[in-house]
C-alpha cells in the first residue's frame, strides 16, 4: 500500500512539474508575441506594460490564441449586443432614474433606428388603404398593424407552428434554399420578427459575414434579439427599420434581402419594393417568402373556411387575441396574386423573377435579382 501512494505521489509531481512547465512556456511565449507587437507599434513604450502580461493566466491565452498580431485583434462591440439608446432626451432621463437592470432592458437597439411613419395626413391627405378588409386612412394603418403584432409577439412563434402545423418551417427551408447565401455575405432579413431566417443566416455567413435583422415592431424584434443572442449569433445586428424607406441603410449594402411573411403587412409596397432594390448591391438577390393565392380551387374553399374559423378561434384560446387572428386572414386574402407580385417587383427594376408555389400556392416563395 506504501509503495502504491509513493508511486501515486510521484505521478502527481510529476504531472504539475509538466503543467508548471506548460504554463511557463505559455507565459514567455505570449510575453514574445505581446512584445513584438508593442514594439511594432510604439517602440518607445514602456516595457512595464509588457511585462504585466506574465500574470495573465493559461485561460487568457487559450482565448486570445487565434490572434497573434494586434491588427488581428477584433475592435468594437461585438454585432447584435449594442447597447446603445436612441436620442431620446426623455428616454434618458427615464434611464438616468432607473435602476441597471432597467437600464440595460431599454438599451436594446442600434442608435439608427428609424421607424417614422412616411404616411401623414400631410402627405398623403385622405387617401384610403386597406387594413384587412377594413378601410383606413393610410396614416393610421402603420400604427394599427403595430398594434397587432405588439400583442401576439410573445406568443408569434406558438402560434405559427399551431396554424400551420410546423409547415411553416419546411417553408422556410425552402426559401433559405433559394438564397445562395455564402460565407463573409451581407444579409438584411426585413420584417424578420423572432429571426427564424437570420438565426440560419448568421451560421452560413460566418464570422466575416454580417446579418441584420430589421423589423418596425420593438416587441417583435425584442424577441427576436434575446432568441438569436441566447443562441450565440454574435453576428446578427438589431435595428428598428420601416420596410418602405429603409432609412438607416446605405445605397448598394447587402448581398441578400429576404422578407419572410412581412410584406403583406407594408403600406405602399411599391415603395418598399424600390427601397429593398435600393440597398440590394448590384448582382444580389430579394427573396420574399409570403402567403398567396391557392392554385386549386376546392383546397382554395377549405383554406377560407380554415383561415376563418380556426385561426381567430386559436388566437383567442392561445394568444388571447382573435381579432388579430382576423387581421391575419384578412391581410392574406387582401394580398397581390403571385403573377401581380411578380410584376410589382418587375416594376421596381429586379429582374430575372420567378416564384415557387408552395402547398399548392398557399404560400409563394418570389425570386428577383438586380442587374
Amino acid at each position: 500500500m506504501t509503495d502504491t501512494l509513493k508511486k501515486t505521489n510521484h505521478k502527481f509531481t510529476t504531472n504539475g512539474h509538466i503543467q508548471d512547465k506548460l504554463v511557463k512556456d505559455s507565459i514567455a511565449h505570449t510575453k514574445n508575441i505581446s512584445s513584438k507587437a508593442q514594439a511594432r507599434q510604439n517602440p518607445t513604450h514602456n516595457t512595464s506594460i509588457i511585462n504585466s502580461v506574465s500574470n495573465s493566466t493559461v485561460t487568457a491565452n487559450t482565448n486570445n490564441s487565434d490572434f497573434t498580431q494586434v491588427q488581428d485583434l477584433p475592435t468594437g462591440t461585438p454585432q447584435g449586443q449594442q447597447t446603445t439608446m436612441p436620442n431620446n432626451n426623455e428616454m434618458s432621463k427615464t434611464s438616468a432614474q432607473s435602476s441597471n437592470t432597467q437600464a440595460a432592458k431599454q438599451a436594446a437597439f442600434n442608435q439608427r433606428d428609424d421607424i417614422n411613419n412616411p404616411h401623414t395626413p400631410d402627405t398623403d391627405g385622405a387617401e384610403e388603404t386597406h387594413f384587412g378588409y377594413k378601410t383606413v386612412n393610410k396614416a393610421e394603418k402603420q400604427a394599427r398593424v403595430a398594434d397587432v403584432f405588439t400583442s401576439v409577439a410573445k406568443k408569434y412563434d406558438i402560434m405559427n407552428d399551431l396554424m400551420s402545423f410546423g409547415i411553416h418551417r419546411l417553408w422556410k427551408r425552402f426559401a433559405i434554399s433559394l438564397s445562395g447565401v455564402r460565407a463573409g455575405q451581407h444579409v438584411l432579413d426585413i420584417a424578420g420578427g423572432t429571426g427564424d431566417l437570420a438565426k440560419v443566416f448568421s451560421r452560413e455567413v460566418g464570422r466575416n459575414g454580417h446579418v441584420v435583422l430589421s423589423d418596425i415592431n420593438a416587441a417583435m424584434l425584442e424577441v427576436g434579439r434575446e432568441r438569436l443572442i441566447n443562441a450565440g449569433c454574435n453576428n446578427v445586428d438589431f435595428v428598428l427599420a420601416n420596410a418602405e424607406t429603409l432609412a438607416p441603410f446605405e445605397d448598394e449594402s447587402f448581398d441578400l434581402l429576404t422578407i419572410s411573411f412581412g410584406l403583406r403587412n407594408v403600406t405602399d409596397k411599391d415603395a418598399a419594393l424600390r427601397s429593398m432594390y435600393r440597398v440590394l448591391k448590384p448582382g444580389g438577390r430579394l427573396l420574399i417568402l409570403e402567403f398567396s393565392k391557392p392554385i386549386f380551387e376546392p383546397l382554395s374553399k377549405a383554406y377560407d373556411l380554415y383561415s376563418f374559423t380556426a385561426l381567430p378561434l386559436m388566437g383567442k384560446l392561445v394568444a388571447n387575441d382573435a381579432e388579430s387572428y382576423q387581421y391575419l386572414a384578412e391581410s392574406i386574402r387582401m394580398h397581390p396574386d403571385q403573377q401581380t407580385l411578380k410584376q410589382m417587383m418587375e416594376q421596381a427594376g429586379f429582374e430575372n423573377c420567378d416564384y415557387h408555389n408552395l402547398t399548392a400556392g398557399i404560400v409563394a416563395v418570389h425570386r428577383g435579382f438586380k442587374a
